[in-house]
């Protein structure tokens, strides 16, 4: 996901500390199944975040000032790359069941 795709930002009392979305990312972890090696935020200028092949997830500090269903978006789709490299139909489909369920649960995981 490129930055370009920005959502609103919360307001400054709303950002998340990043061990809150760290829980979050282990959370969606254990439910798709994958176990990343690292998790790692830092600046970023053209992406939301990203997966090496090593299983190291990157995500932008920035994510940490937008709103929960967007941020679990993010999360979702790099923890998908642990299980499938590409944007492929199966990809998308399993981000939309994923989603979809989670938006049936109020969005967490």
């Amino acid at each position: 996901m490129k930055l370009e795709d920005k959502h609103r930002f919360v307001a400054p009392e709303d950002i998340v500390p990043a061990e809150v979305f760290r829980g979050e990312v282990r959370a969606w972890a254990m439910r798709v199944g994958v176990e990343p090696k690292e998790v790692r935020l830092r600046s970023m200028k053209r992406k939301w975040a990203s997966c090496s092949s090593s299983g190291r997830l990157t995500f932008c500090k920035d994510l940490l000032a937008q709103p929960a269903r967007f941020r679990a978006e993010v999360i979702l789709h790099e923890l998908l790359h642990l299980k499938l490299p590409n944007h492929g139909r199966l990809f998308r489909a399993l981000l939309r069941a994923y989603l979809e369920t989670a938006s049936d649960s109020a969005g967490s995981p």
